[in-house]
């Protein structure tokens, strides 16, 4: 058993939070029981991910898409209300960290995903992902690696005949930055969710884009944080797969 406050002071401190203002509170998001003996994470809220949570024993839901987003209205409308109730349910805290945690360099999730598929980072991509080298490998025989990490094969856009020596990886919805990564010297860009003129982009810029899903690319941060809270503070986790095909 462990203080919740300092298990969330700990993982603010590990994560820098302060280094990524964000429209909504990082960290603690809901408050439940003071003391924590089980941890679950997950990718996003939900209120089958907080139920299936609660009904697992964990007082502290650790989720990378937390609450509140800038983009949707600030009122408790059903969907809020039923995902709080069953938090309340539990007694559950709730702790969420987006970019923090997509920027960490062990256990963020462009890390997390550049070591299954066997990439080596070198230095950052844009504010929060990472520019990476690997052996060099043709664009399909990555894409079967991306596959076998995420368990669901990417969209692929090709850009050229050319092998991947220099990747980009940036989980989620980064493929506004595959322009930016062709610039940059990049053979190809790993993210989550493409966009409607990247296929252009890939062919004109001769840079290869890989989009294994933003749900599924961004699976691998809230485990690592979790496994690594639990063996600090002695505390069970289990990580709730909600199914999410975006």
């Amino acid at each position: 058993m462990a203080g919740r406050d300092e298990i969330v002071a700990y993982a603010n401190e590990l994560l820098e939070i302060e280094r990524f203002p964000e429209f909504a509170p990082q960290g603690l998001q809901v408050v439940g029981a003071p003391e924590v003996t089980t941890i679950a994470c997950g990718v996003s809220c939900s209120r089958e991910l907080f139920e299936r949570a609660v009904d697992l024993g964990a007082e502290l839901v650790l989720v990378h898409h937390g609450l509140f987003w800038r983009n949707e209205p600030l009122v408790v409308d059903s969907r809020l209300r039923g995902r709080l109730e069953a938090l309340f349910r539990g007694d559950a805290s709730l702790v969420a960290y987006h970019l923090a945690l997509d920027a960490h360099p062990t256990l963020g999730n462009n890390a997390q995903l550049a070591a299954r598929v066997g990439a080596t980072p070198v230095g950052p991509f844009e504010v929060v992902g990472l520019g990476c080298t690997i052996d060099a490998v043709p664009v399909d025989d990555l894409a079967a690696r991306v596959a076998d990490a995420v368990g669901r094969a990417p969209l692929v856009l090709h850009g050229s005949d050319r092998e991947i020596e220099r990747l980009a990886v940036s989980t989620g919805a980064a493929g506004h930055d595959l322009v930016r990564a062709a610039h940059e010297g990049y053979d190809a860009l790993l993210t989550g969710e493409p966009e409607e003129p990247s296929a252009a982009t890939a062919r004109e810029l001769g840079i290869h884009l890989i989009a294994a899903g933003h749900h599924a690319t961004e699976q691998f941060g809230a485990q690592a944080l979790a496994a690594h809270l639990a063996e600090r503070f002695d505390l069970a986790w289990h990580y709730v797969d909600v199914d999410n095909p975006v």
